[in-house]
């Protein structure tokens, strides 16, 4: 099974390997990850299994309470459907917010000279 995007094509099967690859990262290789990806989805274990060895990826409600809570998941999500700078966009805010707090002199190691 294919999906298209814009021009080129997404398989299934790299979909699946590139969700595994970010769960892996994330969350490491302990059984307690497949615990924990049931506590955050509700999917079944041989589900979470499927995802943790790349045969299957997410879908729907389950793909959407994984972005939730996984912040690498969310970004391979928006790569791979060639949106990668949406994450950045929205974390423009937040950073915006930070620099202010560094600036104002919330960072004690900041210093400003004339």
């Amino acid at each position: 099974m294919f999906m298209k995007m814009g021009s080129s094509f997404l398989a299934q099967e790299h979909y699946a390997a590139g969700i595994e690859r970010v769960l892996h990262m994330e969350l490491g290789e302990t059984h307690e990850v497949i615990k924990t990806l049931m506590r955050w989805t509700n999917a079944n274990e041989r589900t979470v299994k499927n995802w943790r060895n790349g045969s299957n990826g997410p879908r729907g409600e389950h793909l959407v309470v994984l972005v939730k809570h996984s912040d690498l998941a969310l970004a391979a999500f928006l790569g791979m459907a060639g949106r990668p700078l949406a994450l950045t966009a929205s974390e423009l805010p937040l950073l915006k917010q930070k620099l202010q707090k560094a600036i104002d002199g919330g960072d004690s190691c900041l210093t400003l000279r004339d």
